[in-house]
């Protein structure tokens, strides 16, 4: 039987059972957050702002609204382009993935993961990452870099997309936020921090998407996923205010709802957290189909509408002619769409993109030489490909960050290095993912598949690789230094010819089994093997854990090599016996093979830490995606707050496999000499004045001066900002759209202003200033350095090796334990180093309707669940 929902709104699918009595976990938003904060021109944004608003001042109805809509999808080199106004030199922007490399392109390099990047827990890596990245899409002519990701942050240890970010953590994820964007954005290329916010699953991010597999409960609206706002600000929005005081130049809001909201439409988002709170002043995009409404996204704090068609292809906008026309009729005031421009432009500006920048020069539809300017048509037959080869030599970086990304986690009598003074004999290599793919590393669209090793997961945040160095290759290249016999079988269920290879091993005068597995996943719009983006368990892929088990039940010598996209349950065969050592080496990128090599022979002492726990139950994490719509419109209650990960197994004494932070290396380090110094008492000062731009001319044009002029050539279902024409009506899409509130049973109504009522529209002194804006990244007095944490490090193995200490804070009030520092120090053996480690304001606070510093406990730790024998307790509420 169908539910009906409060409204009357009626949900038909196959088994459509739901919840009968509906309930909202937490309430909507608090209302009243309009009119959509102005750009001010903070910090080092005040000359890019100049520029921009003087630009602006010059520029009519029309091209604004160009800047701001995409031209649709496929019309353009790139999987965004924004309309261009050629009078004033303004080019259509290229918008282009992923955050791991130039997606659909060639000649590129294929970066490791950002998951990846956080294993190494080393920001000078992250940071030359970030530089490579951004030297490739600056030489392809690429103007805004969809990466990096901060959303997923990890609730759910499924969670299709968590590779694309980088840890369940969020200070690690915003420190790595920071490192990488600072690293992109010295290349000119304008950085874009996703997906704000809460898209912690995918399924049911998106209706039709989710309807179209016919495998559940149909569903009327995207999940909402809803948050109170202590956890929204201490974890999930935590790193995107790293984001901000990084300057990145744009945000992309994603697919869900947030507390009932399209996050491209939630005001309390866009205006209230972002624009006001943290003071961005960058630019705010859709993701590739997260636009719901015309008026009240532009009113929300939305700025550019991507790709700009409502349904890829369909030539439909919410904006465009759309958005034009709410401006003429007073729907969006002159000012909003003043403001809108005016960021986007800064963005440029602030980049140095409008002196002398590379023009776009690959597509993103074709490899071929030759092709369409707009597919979708088959219009301008034209060179479309000029192969720029951007690569340098950035092999170099991915394959360090490879290496010091690999986390050894067992090491059994320092089975590991290999010794080439003493080489083995011979070397067994069993499981698919130590060898290539039978078609080659990108044969599968967006790396939809799991065919050969595993180096990136699948969807929009991938790229083409350019080669892929596969663990079989790099492993033979060596071991023909040695002069060691290697024989393998990469065929997961051959297990005749893996006992076979197994004896031989073991008849060798010494010998190793090297045993690979994998476990992938991606975005939603992809499934493989009935995995729609988000896992459907924790278990390794192609029957890993079987095969695991099998040759260590042969081989005395079995050494376990994981790539994957997050945790893994290893329970089957972690503690056997024949087990000598495991590394979890993530998703390395095309070096993979190298990085890994340089690990197993010692070339690179691991110093790789998980970014996530290994629970030994999936049951212990306490959230998981949600497989099934508990309503038409899922609600997904994030009940457990900050309980997720380390932080839930501390206070709820569960013990993990391995924890977060956690990694061992081939050396060993002490720690001495620990000390926690209050190096400021000062009260946290009020919010700053953030100074208010003059207005700049309001006027609206006449409808005359809006229509598409007969010169114009139309190109079908092209994204024009025109009126449709002086006999039609106007559109329908530029009226009034209520959110979907309603539709997930209550009957509360939109929060946003009511048409041309003027309501909230203008009125800046009704809005509901944060004491905790003020500034880039939120009140400048968060950030004051209260506390300095020194200590010293020394190496006291055999081997030069890197060490990364963690500081830790456990709060007083409700023994809840956040990272809150960390360094990655490299040390020869005997020698010896004095660390500092800063506790900003913000660190040791928490968030009780703003920012209130607190008591608590400083520890020194290897990991989060190590017993520091190094503590100290401070005093808050200063």
């Amino acid at each position: 039987m169908a539910a009906v929902l409060a409204g009357g709104i009626t949900a038909q699918g196959p088994n459509d059972t739901y919840e009968s009595n509906p309930s909202i976990y937490y309430p909507r938003p608090t209302e009243g957050y309009f009119p959509s904060p102005r750009g001010a021109g903070l910090g080092n944004w005040s000359a890019a702002y100049e520029s921009a608003r003087t630009m602006v001042q010059q520029l009519n109805l029309l091209e604004k609204v160009n800047i701001t809509t995409g031209t649709g999808w496929q019309y353009g080199p790139c999987v965004g382009n924004t309309g261009a106004v050629p009078r004033m030199g303004i080019p259509s922007l290229c918008l282009q993935d992923s955050p791991l490399g130039v997606r659909f392109a060639d000649y590129v390099s294929a970066f490791p993961a950002g998951m990846t990047a956080a294993m190494t827990w080393d920001r000078t890596l992250m940071r030359l990452r970030g530089e490579a990245m951004g030297a490739e899409h600056h030489g392809k002519g690429v103007h805004i870099q969809l990466g990096p990701v901060a959303g997923p942050l990890g609730r759910n240890a499924a969670g299709g997309r968590n590779w694309e970010g980088f840890s369940v953590d969020p200070y690690l994820t915003g420190a790595a936020m920071y490192e990488t964007i600072i690293g992109i954005q010295s290349q000119g290329v304008i950085a874009c921090a996703k997906h704000f916010i809460g898209n912690e699953q995918e399924h049911f991010r998106q209706m039709g998407e989710s309807n179209g597999y016919h495998t559940h409960k149909n569903v009327t609206d995207s999940l909402s996923a809803n948050i109170d706002d202590q956890t929204m600000h201490e974890l999930y929005l935590w790193p995107f205010a790293e984001a901000v005081r990084a300057d990145v130049g744009s945000f992309m809001c994603s697919y869900n709802q947030v507390n009932n909201s399209y996050a491209c439409q939630n005001a309390h988002l866009l205006n209230g957290l972002l624009k006001d709170e943290l003071a961005f002043q960058g630019f705010v995009m859709t993701d590739w189909g997260a636009h719901h409404s015309g008026v009240e996204s532009a009113l929300s704090g939305l700025d550019m509408s991507m790709p700009g068609d409502q349904a890829f292809g369909d030539g439909l906008s919410f904006w465009g002619g759309n958005l034009t026309e709410a401006v003429v009729n007073g729907s969006v005031p002159m000012w909003r769409m003043d403001d809108m421009v005016t960021r986007i432009l800064a963005a440029w500006y602030f980049m140095g993109q409008d002196d002398d920048y590379p023009e776009t020069n690959f597509n993103a539809w074709t490899l071929a030489t030759q092709g369409y300017e707009f597919p979708p048509t088959k219009q301008g037959w034209e060179k479309v490909n000029e192969h720029v080869n951007v690569m340098a030599d950035h092999y170099k970086v991915i394959r360090q960050i490879g290496a010091e990304a690999n986390v050894l986690l067992k090491n059994v009598n320092c089975t590991l290095p290999f010794n080439s003074s003493n080489p083995l004999a011979h070397i067994g290599i069993f499981g698919s993912d130590a060898g290539p793919g039978m078609y080659g590393p990108n044969a599968c669209s967006d790396r939809g598949c799991d065919n050969g090793t595993l180096a990136m997961g699948w969807g929009s945040g991938s790229d083409n690789f350019p080669y892929l160095i596969t663990p079989l290759e790099a492993i033979q290249e060596r071991a023909v230094q040695d002069g060691t016999v290697v024989q393998w079988v990469i065929d997961d269920y051959a297990y005749s010819q893996i006992n076979s290879t197994i004896a031989q091993v073991q008849d060798a005068p010494s010998g190793a089994c090297l045993v690979f597995a994998n476990a992938d996943s991606g975005e939603g719009y992809i499934s493989v093997d009935g995995n729609e983006g988000d896992r459907n368990n924790l278990t390794l892929w192609h029957a890993g854990d079987k095969l695991i088990q099998t040759v260590a039940d042969q081989c005395e010598n079995t050494i376990v090599v994981i790539h994957g996209v997050g945790t893994i349950d290893m329970e089957s065969w972690i503690e056997h016996e024949n087990v000598t050592a495991v590394i979890f080496a993530g998703l390395p990128g095309q070096e993979s093979g190298n990085s890994l090599v340089d690990t197993l022979w010692g070339v690179v002492n691991p110093s790789g830490r998980l970014p996530f726990s290994i629970a030994k139950n999936r049951e212990d994490y306490g959230t998981d995606v949600m497989y099934e719509p508990n309503f038409p419109v899922p609600q997904d209650n994030f009940t457990e707050g900050n309980l997720i990960d380390y932080r839930r197994f501390l206070k709820l004494n569960v013990t993990p496999r391995f924890w977060f932070g956690e990694g061992m290396s081939y050396s060993t380090f002490e720690y001495s000499e620990f000390n926690v110094a209050n190096i400021l008492n000062t009260t946290y000062a009020p919010r700053p004045v953030i100074p208010t731009l003059a207005l700049l001319d309001e006027s609206i044009p006449a409808r005359s001066e809006l229509y598409m002029p007969t010169s114009v050539s139309s190109v079908s279902k092209f994204i024009y900002p025109y009126l449709p024409s002086p006999t039609a009506e106007a559109s329908s899409n530029a009226t009034w759209s209520n959110s979907t509130w309603n539709e997930a049973a209550t009957t509360t109504s939109s929060s946003a202003p009511a048409l041309n009522s003027g309501e909230g529209m203008n009125d800046f002194s009704t809005f509901p200033y944060s004491e905790d804006g003020g500034g880039i990244g939120g009140n400048p007095s968060l950030y004051d350095v209260l506390y300095n944490v020194t200590f010293t490090v020394t190496n006291t193995g055999p081997l030069y090796g890197g060490i990364v200490p963690q500081v830790y804070y456990t709060f007083d009030d409700d023994d809840e334990t956040f990272l809150r520092g960390f360094d990655k120090i490299f040390l020869e053996p005997g020698e010896s180093k004095e660390v500092r480690i800063h506790l900003m304001r913000k660190d040791v606070s928490r968030y009780h309707g703003g920012w209130v510093q607190q008591s608590g406990v400083v520890s020194l730790k290897n990991h989060a669940g190590e017993d520091s024998k190094f503590t100290e307790w401070i005093i808050g509420g200063i």
